[in-house]
This record gives C-alpha cells, sequence and structure tokens, in this order.
C-alpha cells in the first residue's frame, strides 16, 4: 500500500479558533501524507503569520484549505465520516480506538473530523459521521489539545500505509452512497414526517438524530436509497391526491 491511498481522506476541522493550531495540523499533514484540509467557520486566520510560520513546509496544505460553512458542505462526495469525540454522549454512541476504525477511511472517499478546542463536537454533528472514535488517555489529565490529536489519528494511518495489506480490511463489495446523497434524503423525510405529524418542530431535531443513527449503520446502496427516496414521493404523491379528492 503507498501514500497515495491518503488522498482522499479529509481532514475536517470544525470552528477552529486557534491559528496555531491550525499550522500545526497542516504541518503534520504534511509529514504523513494528507493534503486536504477543511475548515468550518474557522474563528481564526488560518492565512495569518502565526498559521504559516507553525506549517513550515505544510504551507500548501495551509494555501489550499477549504473553508465551508456547514458540516454537510463538508462532506460532499465522502462516504465514510468518522468523527473523534472526548466522551460518550447521551446519543447511544459506540465508541471505538482509532487503529479499529481508521482502516476504513483508505477504501474510500472519506473524512475525519475534529471539533472545537473548548468544547468539541455538538451532539448533532456527531450524528453526520457513521463512526465515533476516542484516543485513549490518562484519566487524570483527558483533554487532548487539537493538534495533537490530528498528529495521532494521521500518524495511525500513516503506518497503516506501510503495513502488511493482508491485516487491512477489504473495499465495501457494494458500492454505498456519498453522504450528501444520504444528507438529501434525510432533509426529505423530516419535511414529509413534519408534514403527516410524525415529528413536531420542537422535537423534530432530536428525532431525526435517532433517524441518521439508524440509516448511517445501514451503509446504504444508491439502489436501496433510490427506493426509500421513491417511498417519500410516493407518499407525498398519495398525500397530495388524497387532498384533491376531499375537495372536490
Amino acid at each position: 500500500m503507498t501514500d497515495s491511498c491518503l488522498t482522499q481522506i479529509r481532514i475536517v476541522l470544525v470552528e477552529p479558533a486557534g491559528a496555531l493550531n491550525v499550522g500545526a495540523i497542516a504541518r503534520v499533514m504534511k509529514n504523513m501524507g494528507l493534503g486536504q484540509l477543511i475548515l468550518i467557520n474557522p474563528q481564526c486566520d488560518p492565512n495569518s503569520a502565526e498559521a504559516k510560520q507553525m506549517a513550515v513546509h505544510g504551507s500548501d496544505i495551509l494555501g489550499n484549505a477549504q473553508i465551508v460553512t456547514s458540516l454537510a458542505e463538508a462532506l460532499v462526495g465522502c462516504k465514510l465520516a468518522v468523527a473523534t469525540t472526548a466522551r460518550d454522549r447521551a446519543l447511544s454512541l459506540s465508541l471505538q480506538s482509532p487503529t479499529d476504525v481508521l482502516p476504513q477511511l483508505l477504501n474510500v472517499p472519506s473524512a475525519l473530523i475534529f471539533g472545537r478546542e473548548d468544547s468539541g463536537l455538538t451532539n448533532e454533528e456527531l450524528t453526520h459521521a457513521q463512526h465515533s472514535i476516542y484516543i485513549p488517555t490518562a484519566s487524570t489529565y483527558p483533554s487532548l489539545n487539537l493538534a495533537t490529536a490530528v498528529a495521532i489519528c494521521t500518524y495511525e494511518l500513516q503506518k497503516l500505509v506501510t503495513a502488511d495489506s493482508s491485516t487491512l480490511p477489504e473495499s465495501p463489495a457494494q458500492e454505498t452512497v456519498t453522504l450528501d446523497a444520504l444528507e438529501g434524503y434525510y432533509q426529505h423525510l423530516e419535511q414529509l414526517l413534519l408534514k403527516i405529524g410524525f415529528l413536531y418542530p420542537h422535537t423534530a431535531s432530536a428525532k431525526m438524530k435517532k433517524f441518521r443513527q439508524l440509516f448511517n449503520r445501514a451503509n446504504l446502496t444508491p439502489e436501496e436509497l433510490a427506493l426509500l427516496r421513491g417511498i417519500l414521493r410516493q407518499t407525498e404523491w398519495a398525500i397530495h391526491n388524497s387532498d384533491v379528492v376531499h375537495e372536490e
């Protein structure tokens, strides 16, 4: 396996606040052979002198970093997303170690998501990923610096490209949908469920998190997603025509 396996992996930073961290992350990405850096609503200037000083020879990664406004936008084209978190949340998440999950990123266009320096990822943001990982640390001081967390995960990825290929997971036997296609389904589903009264505006977010978890585990194929979207469209058609009949 070669370093080219790492080129399809995105490092996604959600609202990073420290220019020094962003620069250090660009540097360690260069060290470990990754090139795609995406910043969601950065709270610092990624092109500041501080960031460039920390990036050193990773300045090209820093300069080419893509800035977007939402996690959904950052994941367009990805088929797998892994979120990092320091603790279990009230989402029934099964937290895994980097060594258990990161090998899967090598098989498909994917993203490794890191949260804010002070608060990490929100519960809603965590539901955009199929897996959540944690980095084991001493209980006396479990909080990791953002750049350090990225360094640990990217080091694990770099180790994989030099590992015996027989120890790595095989590519999925079936093609799976992109996360943006799945996001389109979630939006369509929420609109319909609100319309029929299954969801209410004040509880829709919590209920949709559960739907996201369910379908994230399913690894849907394009054909399966088309079937689900077809059910939604047919239901909408039936509702519309029922209204027409009642009016007549």
